[in-house]
Formats: structure tokens, C-alpha cells, sequence
């Protein structure tokens, strides 16, 4: 039996899946900011409350913004500023005496999606996530790839290829210090950044797909634009490492309008300008998170038991 927690800025969702990837639990709790003593307390009393839910014991894998720093431990890069520079693993180890498998919000997508998602049955499988942010993610063989910096598939915060200011509009920048990083364009927020420039005017994405399918003609040159920057961002990831499939999540992936010409348009900007790599939509949409946190306490279960036979 497998425990997962996605752990986001407003909610905490824990699930447990059997064996065959079914879920039998599910709860969600709103997450604790105040302060990093309130926010770890409340995480260990919802893996204890799951734990008293079964008459077995659970691995436990948790998703995060941001990533364990390889050389500390330490959380890094995360939204929830109290999680920042604090030893997370260690102390939920410590407290609860089980093992506790921590990694970036955006590789347990992908580790779901290829586990029994869209990526199944691939071995390469790079995960997309394009929502408020922009993450990606890198199995292989159904195996995360993480690397020595923890920051595999961290693409989001890669240039824009062929970045040009009359075809981009004005330089953004980014959170991390850097212009005009893929993640302030493609992420849902860098869609509502572009319209905003567009049209002096602020408007979420349901909102501008509501005029582009009214066929207001500036809202669907900036949506050939937005599906511009995408195709040369996801080309820049199939030039690179060529994943067997390319698996989208997050709210932008919803729009069913994306994929109508987005592998022809990807394969304008691969070299040989062909594109024979499937763009799929995630099979589990807002669970793809949560069901990867628990494929991964589970994996790195079955491989801390291997190297102790």
C-alpha cells in the first residue's frame, strides 16, 4: 500500500493506491504557512491519520514545490517560504522511524504518467506541467531522473529559443533572476502576461479562450503566438533528448484547442523538421501529482530493500 501527498500552496492532498494503482483513501487538508514547526506538525498528523486507516504499512512519498537540495537535504526553491532550507525528509524520518521519499511536484507528474498514465508502455517519457508555473519532468524506464543538481526537466527556466521582441513581444523578468525564461510565456501565467500586453488589460485563461473562440482576431494572433513558443520550447526538449512521448498536465493542457497542430508546428523548429514524438494529454489529470507521490515512496521502498538482501 502506497501513500502520496501533494503538497501545494493552498491544499495538502493525500491518496494510498493498492497494488494495481487504484485509489482506496483520499483526503485533503488546506496547508499550514504560518510557520515551519505548524506546517510539519500538520503533514505528520496526515500521514499518521492514513497510517490508522490501514492494518498495513504504508510507504510514503511526498511531492513539493520546489526540490531537495542533493548536497544539504535541505528543501529549496519553493514557493511555501517556510519550507525553504529546512531539512523536511529528515525530520518526518526521525519523527515517524519509516523512510519518507521527497522530490519536485512536477517529477511525481511524471512519474504517474508513466507508471499507468499516457506515458505508459514509453521509456522516455518527458512531463510537462503548464499551469501557473512551467515544470517538466524526465523518467526513463519508469524511473525518475532527477540528476546531481536536482533540476532534470527543470526546462521552464531555460531561455526562450529564437527569442524576438517584434514576434515575443517585450523581455520579461523572470522569478529567478533571468529574462525571458520559457516558463514566463508558456505557463499559463506567462499567456496571461502576453494578453495583459496585448490588450492593457488583465484577463485569466478561460477568459481569453472565451474570446479567441469568438473569434476576436487579436486574442487568436496572440494564441498563435502562445502556440509558437510553445512548439519551439517543446522542440528544444525533443532536440536534446528525444523522449518516446511528451505527456502535458496543468490547466493550459485542458484546452483542447492546444493540440490541433502543435506536433506540426513542434516539428518546424526540429532539426530535420520532423516530428514523430506523441504530445498526449495526461491521463489523470489533477491526480497525476498525488498518484506519483505514492509510485515514488514505493519505488525507493523496493529499492532501499534490494540494496539491504
Amino acid at each position: 500500500m502506497k501513500l502520496g501527498l501533494d503538497i501545494g500552496g493552498t491544499k495538502i492532498e493525500a491518496v494510498v493506491l493498492d497494488d494495481r494503482g487504484a485509489i482506496c483513501y483520499r483526503e485533503r487538508y488546506a496547508t499550514q504557512k504560518q510557520s515551519y514547526a505548524s506546517f510539519f506538525q500538520a503533514v505528520v498528523e496526515i500521514i499518521r491519520h492514513a497510517q490508522a486507516a490501514f492494518h498495513v504499512p504504508l510507504t510514503v512519498g511526498i511531492g513539493v514545490p520546489g526540490a531537495v537540495d542533493p548536497t544539504s537535504g535541505l528543501i529549496k526553491n519553493s514557493n511555501i517560504l517556510v519550507l525553504n532550507q529546512q531539512p523536511f525528509a529528515s525530520d518526518l524520518e526521525q519523527t515517524l522511524a519509516i523512510p519518507v521519499t521527497i522530490t519536485n511536484d512536477a517529477n511525481c507528474f511524471t512519474l504517474s504518467e508513466a507508471m499507468d498514465g499516457s506515458g505508459q508502455g514509453y521509456g522516455v517519457v518527458f512531463g510537462v506541467i503548464l499551469g501557473t508555473g512551467c515544470g517538466g519532468g524526465l523518467c526513463v524506464d519508469q524511473r525518475l531522473i532527477t540528476g546531481p543538481n536536482a533540476c532534470a526537466g527543470e526546462w521552464g527556466h531555460n531561455a526562450l529559443p529564437r527569442y524576438d521582441a517584434q514576434t515575443d513581444g517585450e523581455s520579461a523578468l523572470c522569478y529567478c533572476g533571468h529574462h525571458n525564461c520559457i516558463e514566463s510565456f508558456i505557463s499559463g501565467s506567462g499567456l496571461e502576461r502576453q494578453y495583459h500586453n496585448v490588450f492593457n488589460k488583465h484577463a485569466a485563461v478561460p477568459e481569453i479562450m472565451k474570446q479567441i473562440s469568438a473569434g476576436d482576431d487579436q486574442a487568436i494572433g496572440l494564441w498563435q503566438r502562445y502556440g509558437d513558443q510553445l512548439a519551439r520550447a517543446l522542440a528544444s526538449i525533443i532536440n536534446m533528448i528525444d523522449p518516446d512521448v511528451i505527456v502535458l498536465g496543468g490547466g493550459v493542457s485542458n484546452i483542447d484547442m492546444l493540440y490541433g497542430e502543435l506536433q506540426q508546428r513542434v516539428a518546424k523548429y526540429v532539426f530535420g523538421r520532423q516530428c514523430n514524438t506523441p504530445i498526449l494529454r495526461a491521463s489523470h489529470g489533477d491526480s497525476s501529482g498525488v498518484r506519483g507521490a505514492a509510485w515514488l515512496g514505493a519505488a525507493s521502498s523496493r529499492i532501499s530493500t534490494m540494496s539491504n538482501e
